[in-house]
């Protein structure tokens, strides 16, 4: 099996997520849910994010609604923009997301951008035929991915979000007013978005619903390169690839110095991000920001980079990284009728900021980390080990009587008791004391706590490290700082 055969049959069998309404056979692909497994790290991935990124750098976040009025969308471009090129049999009606049916059958790479006409000329060109009946296909058109809605008894048409931005866009003058805002400013968002995809596959990886964790940075266009703060992150290293296909190793004050990023308020965001990934557990360098071609950049940016991952089925875009100038600000002023310039308290000028987006895939970002976390230990028995961060971990700490009798169950169920206070714990009693270690190693638990007979006599408990297996005793009454202080050193 692939590891991502091998993460999928972990992520089933031990809770991490599984697909929705799986019971029924009329359950609609796309959809998937987190077990309580995946509950957790999701969790702690989004209080990681918040501490990294949204702390770090003073940001405001905000919760918006999901479903959406028509004239934000309007505005935003999504109504005439925000499609996919379809192709449909004439024989069988079986229908087809053009661009990667043409990549899948030639290996030829075809933007999800390209003009239809060259969509069909790369049919006729290759003489492609449907794969379920060999019928023909008719021309080329452009399918919507945004869920219409209709609110109330009239169905008022509405939408549902296909991504979070557009919340934090309405919003901006807004937060910028109440919070006594300064540009630039971060304003962050987590929440769901939801998008009709033609062919959602691969479980976490293309959904038709999905989290986002977001971040808009409004700014003075004028004062790109007047950021003090890029000082802090200046020695990060960062691996950009470009056309010349190569990836480049550069620190991010030569890569702006060097016009491989455009200014310091793009080269500071890029490594915040990177030092924010160093710390989930992801191999970073098997990571890349691959800026991408006018032909591949969304209809909203003038510069665009893609984080990347390299993986077991091919690099996954994990993070959009969009400078999309004064795009969406512009347009919802002019819809609206509103005027969103604000005024910048450096200098009382007056400006429509520019927005540069940190637009982040939280289940993508999942299933990279438990992928790369994922370790086959040959030389003990082929454990499977998850070597997730032990602050990332769904259970920190299990805690195993090494038998259910003499007391040491009841010793255990007391010392559980008091970890779950503090610590995300599992009591583990049944099966041998080897095979639930295992179960632990699998759902990546850093460390295991084993009640035995001389726990009885001296109140000592053995500690069991996941990686090394090495063990070591020390007293119930220690535990707690133990780990206190273990899973704080780990960060």
């Amino acid at each position: 099996m692939s590891n991502y055969e091998f993460i999928m049959k972990l992520a089933l069998e031990r809770g991490f997520y599984f697909p929705s309404c799986e019971i029924y056979a009329d359950a609609p692909a796309g959809f998937w849910e987190y077990g309580p497994r995946g509950v957790s790290i999701k969790n702690k991935f989004i209080d990681l994010w918040r501490k990294e990124l949204v702390r770090r750098d003073s940001m405001m976040e905000i919760d918006g609604s999901q479903i959406m009025s028509k004239s934000v969308f309007v505005a935003s471009g999504h109504i005439g923009n925000f499609t996919d090129p379809i192709i449909k049999c004439k024989k069988c009606n079986s229908t087809f997301r053009a661009d990667r049916y043409i990549s899948e059958k030639t290996g030829e790479n075809v933007s999800e951008r390209a003009l239809d006409e060259e969509i069909s000329q790369l049919i006729t060109k290759y003489e492609l035929k449907c794969q379920n009946c060999d019928g023909d296909f008719g021309d080329v058109t452009r399918f919507n991915m945004m869920f219409r809605v209709g609110i109330g008894p009239a169905a008022e048409e509405a939408y549902l979000r296909p991504e979070t931005c557009q919340t934090i866009f309405v919003d901006f003058a807004r937060v910028f007013k109440t919070m006594r805002g300064k540009l630039p400013l971060g304003i962050a968002q987590i929440g769901k978005s939801f998008r009709n995809e033609i062919a959602p596959r691969q479980s976490l990886l293309r959904l038709r619903e999905f989290y986002q964790a977001e971040i808009e940075v409004f700014c003075n266009p004028s004062k790109l390169d007047d950021l003090p703060r890029f000082e802090q992150v200046k020695n990060t290293v960062l691996n950009i690839y470009e056309e010349r296909e190569t990836v480049t190793q550069v620190k991010a004050g030569e890569a702006v110095q060097e016009g491989i990023l455009p200014n310091r308020l793009v080269g500071y965001y890029l490594s915040l991000l990177n030092e924010f990934y160093s710390k989930t557990g992801i191999d970073m360098k098997r990571t890349r920001f691959r800026r991408l071609s006018d032909t591949e950049k969304a209809f909203y940016a003038s510069i665009a980079f893609d984080f990347e991952v390299e993986t077991s089925i091919g690099w996954l875009e994990l993070v959009a990284c969009n400078y999309r100038s004064d795009y969406d600000l512009k347009g919802h002023s002019a819809t609206s009728k509103q005027n969103l310039e604000v005024i910048d308290p450096l200098d009382q000028s007056k400006v429509l900021p520019h927005v540069f987006e940190l637009s982040m895939g939280i289940d993508r970002s999942l299933y990279t980390i438990l992928e790369h976390s994922y370790f086959q230990d040959f030389e003990h028995d082929n454990r499977i080990v998850l070597k997730l961060k032990p602050y990332l971990a769904p259970v920190s700490v299990g805690v195993l009587p090494l038998m259910n009798k003499d007391g040491l169950a009841e010793k255990a169920e007391g010392i559980f008791a008091d970890l779950k206070q503090d610590f995300d714990t599992f009591l583990d009693v049944s099966g041998s004391i080897g095979r639930r270690y295992r179960r632990l190693e699998e759902i990546g638990t850093p460390f295991a706590v084993t009640i035995d007979k001389i726990t009885m006599q001296n109140d000592t408990v053995t500690i069991r490290d996941r990686d090394s297996m090495q063990q070591k005793r020390i007293p119930v009454s220690e535990l707690s700082n133990f780990f206190h202080c273990a899973l704080q050193d780990s960060k």
